[in-house]
């Protein structure tokens, strides 16, 4: 199953100390420095990336897609927030939503559809961490977990399937 992600675009670059930098020198920036830093994630990871931004303060009648270096832009029309469309696209793509926001009113909504959610900053550590390795899976939590052993130690500690599901898509990022 391959997966979608979906990011609150300026949500995202508000919290990115590197990002938020070049956001109050010039907007545009902020947003094309994104747009860059998430094609180079592509290239090492082949997911289905969509960047989600604000246009219900510009002039625009109707809501706008782009495509720019493999990853798709869509700016809301001027009367809905980028909130509404994230919540629709994660609505349609169900399970195979990965949704990147801090945004707790659309984490709860996206998360009742199915989709699974992951904060900005550590999707932007998960950017780097795929940055640096260059495209090797490194998993450091197939080496942190159960040993062999008889001896019983309690109550079983599985994770919620729901909880399971979402850590299994956070670890193919």
């Amino acid at each position: 199953m391959s997966i979608h992600i979906i990011i609150d675009g300026y949500n995202l670059i508000r919290q990115s100390r590197r990002l938020s930098d070049l956001d109050l020198q010039d907007i545009q920036l902020g947003r094309d420095t994104l747009i860059d830093m998430l094609a180079a994630y592509k290239k090492i990871k082949a997911h289905r990336i969509t960047v989600v931004f604000d246009g219900a303060r510009s002039a625009l009648v109707s809501q706008r897609r782009d495509r720019q270096k493999g990853i798709t832009i869509v700016f809301s029309h001027n009367s809905e927030s980028a909130d509404t469309v994230i919540k629709r696209m994660a609505r349609k793509e169900g399970q195979r939503a990965l949704v990147v926001t801090s945004d707790m009113d659309i984490v709860r909504s996206v998360q009742n559809d199915g989709a699974a959610v992951i904060s900005g900053p550590e999707f932007e550590s998960k950017l780097e961490l795929a940055f640096y390795a260059g495209g090797k899976d490194i998993d450091r939590d197939a080496y942190v977990g159960w040993k062999p052993t008889t001896k019983k130690k309690g109550p079983g500690r599985r994770l919620p399937k729901k909880k399971r599901k979402n850590k299994v898509k956070i670890r193919k990022l």
